[in-house]
């Protein structure tokens, strides 16, 4: 094979400052685009990632935190803003995983970095996200463990996004070969405390005899136990979920509180990781697996003494 040297010294330096321009790239400015800022989870979320930002780029990286409130179209309509505006990273908790895939296309082809956290989203360029799977399993473990592996418990499902599907996929994996009975799994109570006491309500009064609960979140849990409060209902011993938020660990820490368990999440260290594997992107390092998963220790009233929640951030 003949070299022709021009060429090569040709290729050689295009490959050169190529690598200037990247290695030149500053960080100036993120988006985060999230499902709603009324749950703390989220806003642990933005300020994770401001301050990894504000750690790479200095303080005059420019972060803007939007929510959703759980709407498609609004949220498109977000990361369409921030594509105009030319933010460097997206970090976007995705409403539907799907739905969302052609805004986030097109802010990959504007050379936008594209993270999803939480929930996964077709089109990410990467993914960070806690076990959802392992938190559903550790959390409805010990429902079975409290009722001795029989008993009605009722599972406080959420919107139909992956972290969700996961979480009580692995709680229906812990329920496996025992004799717990599931007696409803499909109401939405949208991830927040006025849902899950209205979802919690409408079952108390469906069903009499109701063991344990299992929320997919922090907020519709403490609604749930709400409702079961202002129903009077003795019957219900225990309610677990996940997220690890300050609402539950103060009831895990009350003596007056059936919350029992939550497997806890990092939502602040989700959005600097996802801030720091996007900006080694930017810069042409990918990470060898894109979807990272963090593990979701199980807080109880037992360990909670030691936990070191989101406000240690």
């Amino acid at each position: 094979m003949t070299r022709h040297p021009l060429a090569a010294c040709i290729a050689a330096l295009a490959l050169a400052m190529a690598s200037q321009a990247c290695a030149a790239r500053p960080l100036k400015a993120v988006g985060v685009a999230v499902s709603d800022l009324a749950n703390p989870y989220f806003v642990a979320i933005g300020k994770g990632a401001a301050d990894a930002a504000r750690k790479i780029g200095g303080d005059k990286v420019r972060v803007t935190t939007v929510s959703s409130k759980y709407d498609l179209n609004t949220q498109v309509g977000q990361i369409e803003n921030f594509i105009a505006n030319k933010v460097d990273i997206l970090v976007v908790n995705a409403t539907d995983p799907k739905g969302i895939a052609p805004v986030l296309q097109k802010a990959r082809n504007a050379g936008i970095v594209v993270m999803a956290v939480d929930v996964g989203a077709d089109n990410a360029d990467a993914t960070i996200m806690s076990d959802n799977t392992m938190a559903g399993v550790e959390s409805c473990r010990r429902i079975v463990e409290r009722l001795g592996g029989k008993g009605n418990v009722v599972i406080v499902n959420g919107p139909p996004v992956t972290a969700v599907i996961a979480r009580v996929a692995g709680c229906r994996k812990a329920f496996a070969g025992t004799a717990i009975r599931v007696v409803s799994d499909n109401q939405d109570a949208k991830g927040s405390l006025d849902g899950g006491m209205e979802v919690m309500t409408n079952i108390l009064i469906a069903h009499r005899r109701i063991d344990a609960v299992f929320a997919i979140n922090d907020p519709s849990a403490i609604g749930a136990e709400l409702a079961v409060k202002q129903a009077g209902r003795a019957d219900v011993r225990m309610v677990a979920s996940v997220d690890g938020a300050p609402d539950a660990e103060a009831a895990l820490r009350s003596k007056n509180s059936i919350f029992a368990v939550t497997a806890a999440q990092d939502p602040y260290r989700m959005a600097t990781m996802a801030i720091e594997i996007g900006y080694g992107i930017m810069h042409g390092k990918r990470p060898a697996n894109p979807v990272v998963l963090i593990p979701t220790p199980a807080i109880t009233k037992a360990n909670v003494a030691g936990y070191k929640g989101w406000a240690s951030h």
